[in-house]
């Protein structure tokens, strides 16, 4: 891969600023503004359930420029080119500190010790996602509850079915990037397996039933699988979780097929060991010829329904979602590995906070370990948000920088609770098109821009480079001065 990309692509002559959808920006700031005092300041989580069950998605895109910050002067496009993965001037950075849409909300209330001295005590505040604690490593902590987030998705699908959201998203274009539409099909497209599986699990064999417990409730589902929880009693009476996923054979796919995707998958998953990536545990069958994957159980539910639930995600949360995610990224890719679906659904948590990788049915080994090139990959796969635009256009391409453009789309995902595109294609998405016209404008793209950190900004234009020789690598991503300010939390560190 080349060394660090120019974050934009500039032509001999300025292009005309055109209409782009104004994304709401974020209201919570960088790690720079946390909370100095010892107390803990909690950030009110949005999973608490809606009592009148409609969901309040952000407001329509107004087709026009996003406005600049006005705490600081822009920087202009030459300083910006110049800037990219150098350091911001001291100016710039103090002011950014300075930005009080950038600081994370808290709930706090002030009280009297004994020797009559006031101190600040934190808010009760129930089902909390996320709290700023800055006497803890990564001056954060995360506290997931699927369950609860179930409730609340629940409810916003009642509130759709009444028909009362959808009178929140007039803009039939901006109803098309909601994570709110991409759900509702795909529980459509659910609806008819749901109808023909069975309750009570799998038909397991002994051998899957002594080691690992029977299966019971399910907790995910694709086109050619489901995933349950198995629970496994100890002699001791405690019980241990298993994730399993039963696969099923697709329509055209012979006993030799099916075994060879099955067992190739596995080879994958079951030889990467990091803490942001999903631990594989065993490959089974069971006593109709199916393969079940045994994997560690992660309570806390996929990034996917935690951005739906929650709207959009804080900026310390998302941040140190993202990191991790770069983490596990960069060591895929050191061993030789591309994910090649890296979407949000296959990004599981612990209830802590700590992301997992998952699903390496589409990975791609690029580089055996005793070669020194990696190989370009051909093919179209994943979901058509994530999929980088080189996919359309080249026969062969680095599936390193295809992984490294869906960590961009993932984090504006999480930051704006909205798709950036349908479909990274020039001719058939206006988003996309826009997009392209934004980095040629000295404006920029708005969503992009409602990102108030340069340093932010900048690494995000380098992901979502449309041309993959100057795409940056994820290396790059974690060495950048804003990939280095991050602050990890505890779990995320030590993947708990």
């Amino acid at each position: 891969m080349a060394s660090v990309a120019v974050p934009r692509d500039l032509s001999a002559e300025k292009a005309q600023p055109s209409p782009t959808p104004s994304l709401p920006s974020s209201s919570h700031g960088s790690p720079q503004s946390r909370p100095t005092t010892s107390n803990v300041s909690a950030i009110t989580s949005t999973e608490n359930l809606s009592m009148n069950g409609t969901l309040t998605p952000p407001p329509p895109a107004v087709l026009k420029a996003a406005p600049m910050p006005t705490t600081a002067e822009k920087p202009s496009m030459t300083k910006r080119l110049t800037r990219m993965p150098g350091s911001l001037s001291r100016k710039t950075s103090s002011q950014e500190k300075k930005n009080p849409s950038d600081k994370p909300s808290a709930a706090s209330t002030t009280t009297k010790d004994k020797n009559g001295s006031t101190k600040d005590k934190k808010a009760p505040t129930l089902h909390q996602r996320f709290l700023v604690m800055p006497d803890v490593q990564g001056g954060h902590e995360h506290h997931l509850k699927s369950a609860k987030r179930q409730e609340k998705l629940g409810e916003m699908l009642r509130g759709l079915i009444s028909g009362k959201a959808k009178q929140t998203e007039a803009h039939e274009g901006e109803q098309q990037l909601s994570l709110m539409s991409n759900w509702v099909d795909q529980l459509k497209r659910e609806k008819e397996s749901l109808a023909t599986e069975k309750k009570g699990g799998p038909n397991a064999t002994a051998t899957l039933v002594d080691k690992y417990g029977k299966c019971n409730e399910v907790i995910g589902r694709g086109a050619f699988g489901i995933v349950r929880i198995s629970h496994k009693r100890s002699e001791q009476g405690t019980e241990q979780l298993y994730a399993v996923k039963e696969f099923r054979r697709r329509p055209e796919e012979n006993e030799r097929k099916y075994s060879k995707r099955l067992t190739s998958e596995f080879c994958i998953s079951s030889s990467l060991r990091h803490p942001n990536v999903i631990h594989t545990l065993d490959l089974l069958q069971d006593s109709k010829g199916d393969y079940c994957e045994v994997m560690e159980f992660c309570a806390g539910g996929d990034l996917y329904t935690l951005v739906l639930a929650a709207g959009k995600l804080e900026v310390v949360e998302a941040d140190c979602y993202f990191k991790q995610m770069m983490r596990g990224v960069e060591y895929m890719h050191e061993m030789g590995v591309a994910h090649r679906d890296l979407k949000p659904e296959n990004l599981l948590l612990t209830t802590h906070g700590s992301l997992k990788i998952t699903d390496f049915g589409n990975g791609e080994c690029f580089r055996m370990a005793w070669e020194k090139d990696a190989h370009m990959v051909t093919g179209l796969c994943g979901s058509a948000p994530y999929i980088a635009p080189e996919e359309y256009i080249d026969k062969e391409f680095d599936a390193r920088a295809v992984d490294v453009w869906a960590t961009g789309v993932i984090y504006m995902a999480m930051r704006t609770g909205r798709h950036l595109w349908r479909v990274a294609k020039k001719d058939e998405d206006e988003f996309y098109e826009r997009y392209l016209e934004g980095r040629r404008d000295e404006e920029g793209y708005a969503p992009i821009e409602s990102l108030h950190r340069a340093r932010c900004r900048n690494v995000i234009y380098s992901i979502l480079d449309p041309n993959p020789h100057r795409r940056i690598t994820a290396s790059q991503v974690l060495k950048s001065e804003w990939g280095r300010e991050i602050k990890l939390c505890q779990a995320g560190e030590e993947g708990l």
